[in-house]
């Protein structure tokens, strides 16, 4: 049998056993900086003929007698002219010592929409597909350079809107999440392949019996373990998605105020007549670490205007999809109704009171506050002053972290796929100690136990099925 030497041979590891897949491939390419223009663009080219492909267009060294991960000057022929196309840098990386263990070659040249775009169609016209969304580290996954995990914390890299939320997608890119599971499912894999042992071959003396005792003890290990990643979820997935935070409050209460405070610039229209906010405002702001989603929401009142009136709608709708709700009373008024109401609309929420305008005379009933605000932290400011601002920044961290986000030594697990399969882990060794309690036989304990490691495997991709897998590179960027 001949096989095709542009193949990637795939080792299913999902059943227990060994099946070899061979899936073709191909020259691959793609813009892989943002559109718009730079000082720099980089077109990527990653598969078997890639650095040949490029020296056909290369005018300047020979690039397949270039040693590995250099660069080189050069311009880029037209080959249908014979003309310039483009004057570049060429970076020369071959495999398997690159991301996705495939010759790879990046062409930087200048960053207007027309010379990359030229470029590009130059090296689709000499034969390379344009890569789909994700597919340079799909490759790097189907190759064995990342689990699935490290895949999708690339996606996390990119998308970071902190130092600490990088920070968790760097650990996890440098496999410490992949260690773990790993380290779990072998925990999982030796019980398993204990009971078949004693089963199989009970008349083997030297082979330690695997009893109940022994069972629940290795489950709760794992049990123990699993858990722990789980309680610490809520702040991973925080760190990577943000903090969906609504600005909640009547007309003129200094809603857009703190919205321009905590983004520090003027993104509300900010005056004196109620109701100038008349729809949502969305903006992301780093507060101590902790990303905020923040939403300044049109007042919420009664009104006849139509188009407020509409804002005022999508304002409760916020309210409904929010992790927090910053809810800002003014110093300067007594309580109202409308108050009253928007407590009763985020009871059983997680909320932040703002008592702000303090500069100005007091006549706001502040134990009515504290009684209906049921113990939820409160912060007087004066925003025009900028007082406050720090303690209001202090009872945001504090209410989800405790007050500091650690990074140095958790191991975050952030992704939403991560958490609901860390769960059904979770779930089925509760079931396998609890067939451990009933005294059930072990060869039906195990299946429990089994599941566990199959969904641990589908986190770092060893049982993850090919529809999974296409999905999730789905959603990267074109060029990565």
């Amino acid at each position: 049998m001949t096989l095709n030497t542009n193949a990637i041979f795939i080792i299913d590891r999902s059943k227990k056993k060994f099946e070899v897949k061979v899936m073709e491939t191909d020259t691959i390419t793609a813009i892989s900086t943002p559109t718009g223009e730079g000082a720099i663009a980089i077109v990527r080219l990653s598969g078997p003929e890639a650095i040949s492909m490029v020296t056909g267009l290369f005018h300047g060294k020979d690039l397949n007698e270039v040693a590995s991960h250099t660069i080189h000057y050069g311009k880029i022929i037209d080959p249908t002219t014979s003309e310039v196309a483009e004057e570049v840098m060429v970076s020369v990386m071959r495999a398997p010592k690159t991301f996705t263990r495939e010759d790879v070659v990046e062409i930087n040249c200048h960053g207007g929409m027309v010379a990359v775009n030229r470029v590009l169609e130059i090296i689709l016209g000499k034969g390379a597909r344009l890569a789909e969304p994700g597919e340079f580290t799909k490759r790097a996954f189907l190759h064995g350079r990342i689990d699935l995990s490290q895949a999708e914390a690339v996606m996390d890299l990119i998308r970071a809107k902190t130092d600490k939320a990088m920070s968790v997608a760097l650990k996890q890119m440098d496999g410490r999440l992949s260690g773990l599971i790993k380290r779990l499912r072998q925990d999982l894999l030796e019980t398993v392949a204990h009971v078949e042992v004693n089963i199989d071959y009970p008349e083997y003396d030297d082979v330690e019996e695997m009893s109940h005792e022994v069972m629940r003890q290795k489950t709760k290990e794992v049990h123990k373990e699993i858990n722990e990643l789980l309680e610490v979820a809520k702040q991973g997935k925080i760190l990577r998605e943000g903090l969906g935070t609504a600005i909640i409050g009547r007309p003129n209460v200094g809603k857009s105020s703190l919205m321009n405070t905590l983004v520090q610039e003027n993104k509300a229209i900010v005056t004196e007549v109620p109701g100038t906010t008349r729809d949502v405002i969305e903006e992301y702001v780093n507060v101590r670490g902790v990303p905020l989603r923040l939403v300044d929401t049109a007042g919420i009142r009664e009104t006849e205007d139509i188009v407020e009136k509409i804002g005022v709608e999508r304002s409760r709708q916020v309210l409904k999809e929010s992790d927090l709700i910053l809810m800002v009373l003014n110093y300067n008024d007594e309580i109202t109704d409308e108050d009253v109401k928007l407590f009763e609309a985020i009871q059983g929420l997680e909320y932040i009171v703002i008592i702000n305008k303090t500069d100005l005379e007091h006549k706001l009933d502040l134990d009515k506050v504290k009684e209906l605000a049921e113990g939820r932290p409160l912060v007087t400011t004066s925003l025009i002053k900028e007082e406050g601002v720090d303690e209001l920044e202090s009872a945001i961290a504090t209410t989800f972290f405790a007050g500091e986000i650690e990074t140095g030594d958790l191991t975050y697990v952030s992704n939403v796929r991560h958490i609901q399969l860390l769960k059904k882990a979770s779930q089925a060794l509760e079931d396998a100690m609890a067939g451990i309690d009933q005294d059930m036989p072990l060869d039906i304990i195990q299946i429990d136990v089994t599941r566990t490691w199959e969904f641990l495997g589908e986190i770092i991709g060893d049982t993850a099925s090919d529809g999974l897998i296409n999905q999730l590179f789905a959603q990267f960027c074109l060029g990565k």
